[in-house]
């Protein structure tokens, strides 16, 4: 299944999401997925509705006219693998970690697809970090060694872990140069159609020109290390977004720029750019 969110007439929608011809079209809506909680109240996992379980769009409308929303509303905290590609720890300067390099961003953060990331006045430099990202279906809490993070996975998506370079080398730590407002978009869908264990291509491009061009198999962590590692520290909920790390190729972002990261099997992610005003 592929799914969006999008504004409707009354309000935002869950849409089911084709691709025709190499074009993707909102082709009917869904009914809300449903969280599953415990008698305690913890959110325990996320229920995707039946296919047909919401109104009937009479002609295919086009994902890239339509008014889309963050594709899930529901996202406690945002969990990111940092240095996860060689090439681009060795373009960084950086050594090689011997375990996964987790940080985080705020929810504050989220951006949906088409919305302006803002250039933050205090930052001289502001860099693209394509990436796929992962929304967990299922809580998962001390994953064990051999367990498949695909019985956590809800699916999979686009991210854009914006960071102001500057900052980061600045500050040491990353929550203020990872954190600021629209600095992580993501979407446009959601699919739970993917196989990112077998390879596919990560790319960005900005103003139509190939930044990055990268592959999951490269990844030096693989997404089963990853949230086996974080759910030993951290429990992750339903509906939260896993960042696995960008390729080399990472670069700076100027108002009036388009940044667009295609992860195969998934779509586009677009999001001009602009300064902030002060």
């Amino acid at each position: 299944m592929k799914f969006c969110r999008f504004l409707g007439m009354d309000g935002s929608r869950f849409g089911l999401v084709e691709t025709r011809d190499g074009h993707d079209y909102i082709v009917s809506e869904l009914g809300s997925p449903q969280m599953q909680v415990s008698t305690s109240g913890v959110p325990e996992q996320i229920v995707l509705p039946e296919i047909g379980s919401g109104k009937k769009i009479d002609e295919p409308f086009p994902l890239e006219r339509a008014k889309l929303l963050t594709p899930f509303p529901i996202v406690s905290k945002i969990m990111c693998v940092g240095r996860n590609y060689a090439a681009h720890v060795r373009e960084l300067n950086h050594e090689m970690p011997s375990e996964p390099l987790i940080f985080s961003k705020p929810p504050s953060s989220l951006l949906a697809p088409g919305g302006e990331i803002v250039r933050p006045a205090i930052s001289q430099r502001v860099d693209h970090e394509g990436e796929l990202g992962i929304i967990i279906g299922k809580r998962c809490h001390l994953m064990k060694e051999g367990e498949s993070a695909k019985d956590y996975i809800l699916g999979y998506t686009i991210v854009n872990d914006v960071t102001a370079r500057d900052l980061q080398n600045k500050d040491g730590q990353w929550t203020r140069s990872k954190g600021f407002d629209t600095f992580c978009p993501f979407g446009p869908i959601v699919t739970t159609e993917l196989d990112p264990w077998s390879g596919i291509s990560v790319q960005t491009r900005v103003n139509g020109e190939l930044r990055q061009d990268g592959n999951t198999r490269d990844m030096m962590f693989s997404i089963d290390r990853i949230v086996q590692y974080i759910s030993q520290f951290c429990t992750l909920l339903p509906g939260d977004l896993v960042a696995t790390g960008t390729p080399e190729g990472v670069g700076p972002l100027q108002a009036g720029d388009v940044v667009e990261v295609s992860v195969e099997g998934i779509g586009t992610l677009r999001n001009p750019v602009i300064n902030e005003q002060i």
